[in-house]
């Protein structure tokens, strides 16, 4: 039986542009990518703001564990980090 993800509480990784996006709901959180970021290929664990997903870089043929710890960028944005983060139960890669 295939469980059905809850879109209100569901974030997507991804990137664009040389830049990460973290998108949740209305919200677009993006910053700075590794210069040589393809893609993230999964989300192996979210945390209550940090992030294990696997990426794909150019100067890699294989995926790289990537560590992201969102608690800092939203603080550093003046957003409550708890209020922003409490209702986000599952994050998926965005696919384009």
């Amino acid at each position: 039986m295939a469980v059905k993800t809850n879109v209100q509480n569901t974030a997507t990784l991804g990137n664009s542009n040389g830049f990460t996006e973290f998108r949740f709901r209305d919200a677009l959180i993006r910053f700075r990518a590794p210069y040589s970021l393809e893609h993230y290929t999964r989300v192996k664990r979210w945390d209550a703001g940090y992030l294990v997903a696997d990426a794909k870089y150019a100067h890699n043929a294989g995926d790289e564990e990537e560590y992201i710890d969102l608690v800092p960028i939203l603080k550093d944005l003046y957003i409550d980090p708890d209020a922003f983060l409490f209702p986000i139960k599952n994050v998926e890669v965005a696919h384009a």
